[in-house]
């Protein structure tokens, strides 16, 4: 179980490299050691904070998740909608890992998928990675038909009033999605 202590997602082909067998592993989670979190993947239980258990599971099974879209807007306090599930992304063409229950997941561009990734820590060795606010502003835009327009704009006037925010910043991350870009400029202009 030291392989794993860290808060770590492990998959039961990493708990066989580790040296545990499978219904060792089913065992943990009959005692409640550890938690299922998709199909066939596993967090010890108690050690990650609960918001980051699903993004940590699935980064064990597609290294490429990325929380994304309503998620990432709360982790940034730009929104006060309570996501139905963690919304993580993977690039477009990559298979949605099965078995995960309060996941919505979401194909992105692979030739922009990389734009505004960052990297968080969540535990002691665990990091996951997250779109900045800025790529989660112009995604919301983006995607406005599915999101709503009152969660983009709300989003956009909450991040203006936060230090720091620089407009400049925001378009130069539009400027990976064209036909954002207008639509996201002319609202920066009215909130500005």
């Amino acid at each position: 179980m030291e392989r794993f202590a860290a808060g770590r997602a492990f998959t039961l082909t990493d708990a066989r490299a580790a040296g545990l067998r499978k219904d060792q592993v089913y065992a943990l989670l009959a005692s409640g050691a550890v938690d299922r979190v998709g199909r066939g993947v596993f967090v010890e239980r108690g050690v990650i904070d609960p918001l980051w258990e699903s993004l940590t599971a699935a980064t064990a099974v597609r290294p490429e998740a990325t929380l994304c879209l309503t998620s990432a807007l709360l982790h940034y306090d730009l929104t006060d909608m309570i996501p139905f599930g963690t919304d993580i992304a993977l690039p477009r063409g990559k298979r949605h890992p099965a078995g995960f229950e309060h996941v919505a997941w979401h194909s992105f561009d692979t030739e922009t998928f990389d734009v505004g990734r960052e990297r968080v820590k969540v535990a002691p060795d665990v990091e996951v990675t997250i779109y900045s606010a800025e790529r989660t502003i112009v995604d919301v835009f983006r995607l406005m038909h599915r999101e709503g327009s009152d969660v983009a704009y709300e989003a956009l006037r909450r991040w203006i009033r936060k230090r720091g925010s620089s407009p400049a910043r925001l378009m130069a991350v539009a400027a990976s999605f064209p036909r954002t870009e207008s639509r996201l400029q002319a609202a920066l202009q009215v909130l500005l």
